[in-house]
Formats: structure tokens, C-alpha cells, sequence
């Protein structure tokens, strides 16, 4: 364990709300894909708050575990012309109407011909939904369910201007060292066109809980990835995975983290690891109501994380769960579902969870019996409302500080917040009541 402590509570204001509202607006219209040009501009943007963050390419048909990078993806116009003349599901007013992938197609069709490349969800009618077509020879468009039923017989122009070409794959990385060489890893994904939730509010938060690390006293090193969902993932595990395996103690992908709803998180694969424990507790503590779902529940890169062979200590967070909330993967996951305040509510459980691992250490008191507090001026002379609570926090930890249980197990036996002993912490380090059990013999 590092000799050091860091009790530097220096946080990122949550006034933040704001502004990472306006980041999500201005990365919304980007068409990102699992490759591409809307990869980079996203990386490019989120560079200018990041100055450090570095780009990583990686060329189409790499080898990556059982997968292959596949071809680059860009779309220079995709419509449709009715029989009436009218343009619809054009890729220029939304890059939703496009079937992620689409191949590229120049032809005159019936209705009944058409309709086969046509999707939309009947449940949700005024909604255009998210489609992608990877790694298959498919074209298609989206549109709402209203749309669709107003659409005439006849012949329909359908024009898809696409190309597929080798390129490479993008993702982005940013290594923020701290005193010891033990990582927390931080993974979002940079890959799904205009959605406000699924998608960007994960890029957002860490952008600016990467900000938040940068201008703190650090004890663990932080490793902050944005990679195209799945395939991105694997490609940085393809990457660096003996390092990863060594280095990473504890990881949190985020998904979902921007809404006003619920908060969330899926369990790693075994459901033990640090990043659990670090996830349930903060979450407890913020919102008594959180669904905590098991790995079986899995739908983001948690499950590259936590497969058999990379077993990384990573968990997912989310406000509310990908696939729980109606907008999901439509064009109503908007900038109206993603609100400043929840922007603030997901940075807020993301660096209270970064802010644990930092002081989670295994200390043991240097004295015999309860220490003399007052002469040291941490017992109050007066009984005033509050200091009760404060000399319980204080008398608690040292209670126990025995060197067997590290700062996370005392704060969750006593059914605390472990930020809740921060001041406590320092005011026994301060003091020399306490020390870090590795410098006691």
C-alpha cells in the first residue's frame, strides 16, 4: 500500500450542471458510429477539456481477441422521395432515420418492397428509433410509427450515399498518474448517433470527473477511456490487457448517467469486487431507493470487462438502467431527458465513488485506550447541537482503527457515509492518532 494519505476533500463544484449541459448540446447533431469521422470530431471536442487526452486508431481488420475491426463507415446522404415528391427520413434533418451501417443503395421501389427496410415501434408512435446493421449487408431507414402509416402506394425513390472503405476504429485515453501505480479505470462509449442518455452523458461525466482528478492531490492513478461501444472496448483490452490485469483495483463504466430518474448500477460478473462494494455503498448513501441489477442483466461493456480470462474489478453506473426507461434507444432519449441537474447527479455518485477508493486505506490507532482528545483540542469545551454527532464520528473510527479493516468496512459497519469521516481522518492523521497500518510495526 502507498505510504501516503490523501485527505484533500477539494471536489468538482456540482454547479457544473450547466455546463455540461451545453457540452451534451453541442455534441448531439455529431452521426457517430462504431468508426468514423463523428468518432473524432467527439474526441476532438471533448480534447478541449481534456488537452491531454490522446487518440488511438486502430486499422480495419485488426485482430482483436475473436473479433476483426471492421471497415470504416461514413454517410454522405441518405433519403427517400415519395411518389408525391416529398423528401422523408432524411439523414440531414436526423441521423437516426439511417440504419447504423447501411449499405449503399441507388433505386426506385414499390411501397410494398420498401417496407421491409422500414422500422418503427408501434408502442412508442412518435418516436424514431435507433437501428444499426454492423456487420451484415443491410440497408434501412427509421421513422416514426405516425409516419409510417401515412405512407402512400407507389414507387419511392431510395437513395443511400454511403461508403465503406479500410480505416480504422477511434477511441480515446487519458492516464492521469497519481503517487502509486494502482488504477481506477473509468470506460463510456462514444459510438450512438443523436441520443442524449444513452450516449453522451457518459462522455460528458467523465470528461469532468477526469477534470475533477486532474486538479486533486491523487494517491491511486486514473485511467479514463471513450471507445465505440463492444468492439472499442475490445480493441483497448486487445491493447493492454496484461497491464490492465496488474494495474486496475477498481473500474466504473457509465452509461446513462444524466437523467433526473433513478440511480442505478449492474453488478460485475462475480458481484464482489471493490468497484461493487465502492458502488452499493455510495449509492446507499445518496439514494436509499437505487437498483442495484445483477451481471445476468448486463447490456453495455461491463460484459467485455467482466468476461472470463479479463475478469477486471469493473462495475456499470447509470441514473436509470439502459433499457429501463421508454425514450431508450428513440429519438425521444433527448436533450429535455438529460437535465443539468441530472448531469450533476451522475458526476456527483461517479466522484463520491472515486473519492472513496482515494481514502479507502487500512489504519490502526498509535495509542492505548481512547485517546486524550481534549487536550488536543478535538473535544468540544461546550455541549452545542452537532458537536455530539462529530465526537461520535471520531471516537467510532478510532474504536475502529485496529489495522484489519480498511476505511470502506468501518464506514459500512457503522452504517455511515465513508465521506461522512473525511474530517475525522484528517484530524487523527494530523495529530498522530492514527497512521497507516503498513507504517506500524
Amino acid at each position: 500500500m502507498n505510504s501516503s494519505v490523501s485527505t484533500n476533500k477539494k471536489t468538482l463544484s456540482l454547479e457544473v450542471g450547466p455546463e455540461m449541459h451545453q457540452l451534451v448540446s453541442r455534441l448531439f447533431p455529431i452521426n457517430r458510429s462504431l468508426t468514423g469521422d463523428g468518432v473524432r470530431e467527439t474526441l476532438n471536442i471533448l480534447r478541449e477539456y481534456l488537452p491531454t487526452l490522446k487518440t488511438i486508431e486502430v486499422p480495419t481488420g485488426t485482430r482483436c481477441f475473436d473479433w476483426e475491426v471492421p471497415q470504416e463507415w461514413r454517410v454522405n446522404r441518405a433519403f427517400i422521395i415519395d411518389p408525391l415528391g416529398n423528401k422523408i427520413c432524411d439523414f440531414a434533418e436526423n441521423n437516426l432515420h439511417l440504419v447504423g451501417y447501411s449499405r449503399p443503395i441507388s433505386k426506385t421501389m414499390s411501397l410494398g418492397k420498401l417496407l421491409p427496410h422500414l422500422h418503427s415501434l408501434p408502442e412508442l408512435p412518435s418516436a424514431i428509433p435507433y437501428t444499426t446493421s454492423y456487420y451484415r449487408n443491410y440497408w434501412g431507414f427509421c421513422l416514426s410509427d405516425e409516419q409510417k402509416e401515412r405512407l402512400i402506394p407507389g414507387e419511392y425513390q431510395v437513395i443511400v450515399d454511403t461508403e465503406l472503405f479500410d480505416g480504422s476504429l477511434t477511441y480515446g485515453e487519458l492516464f492521469i498518474a497519481g503517487e502509486s501505480t494502482d488504477e481506477v479505470l473509468v470506460s463510456t462509449y462514444i459510438c450512438h448517433p443523436s441520443m442524449a442518455n444513452d450516449e453522451l452523458s457518459g462522455p460528458v461525466v467523465a470528461t469532468f470527473a477526469a477534470k475533477w482528478a486532474q486538479a486533486r492531490d491523487r494517491r491511486l492513478s486514473y485511467r479514463f477511456v471513450f471507445v465505440p461501444e463492444t468492439i472499442g472496448a475490445i480493441a483497448f483490452l486487445n491493447n493492454g490487457l496484461e497491464q490492465l490485469k496488474q494495474r486496475v483495483i477498481a473500474g466504473f463504466n457509465l452509461s446513462c448517467i444524466g437523467d433526473d430518474r433513478d440511480y442505478s448500477m449492474v453488478a460485475s460478473r462475480k458481484g464482489n469486487t471493490l468497484a461493487d462494494k465502492v458502488a452499493a455503498h455510495v449509492l446507499k448513501h445518496i439514494a436509499s431507493d437505487f437498483k442495484k441489477y445483477s451481471f445476468l442483466e448486463r447490456g453495455s461493456d461491463e460484459r467485455q470487462y467482466c468476461s472470463p480470462g479479463i475478469d477486471l474489478p469493473l462495475c456499470t453506473l447509470c441514473r436509470t438502467k439502459f433499457g429501463k426507461y421508454p425514450e431508450y434507444h428513440t429519438s425521444l432519449d433527448d436533450l429535455n431527458l438529460v437535465t443539468p441537474s441530472g448531469l450533476a447527479g451522475g458526476l456527483d455518485l461517479l466522484v463520491k465513488c472515486l473519492e472513496c477508493l482515494e481514502s479507502n486505506q487500512i489504519f490502526q490507532t498509535t495509542v492505548g485506550c481512547e485517546p486524550q482528545l481534549g487536550k488536543r483540542g478535538l473535544y468540544p469545551n461546550l455541549s452545542v447541537s452537532g458537536n455530539g454527532e462529530t465526537v461520535r464520528d471520531l471516537t467510532n473510527l478510532i474504536a475502529y482503527c485496529d489495522g484489519s479493516e480498511s476505511l470502506l468496512e468501518i464506514a459500512d459497519r457503522l452504517n455511515r457515509p465513508i465521506w461522512s469521516f473525511f474530517d475525522s481522518l484528517g484530524q487523527l492523521l494530523q495529530n498522530g492518532l492514527i497512521n497507516l497500518a503498513d507504517n506500524t510495526d
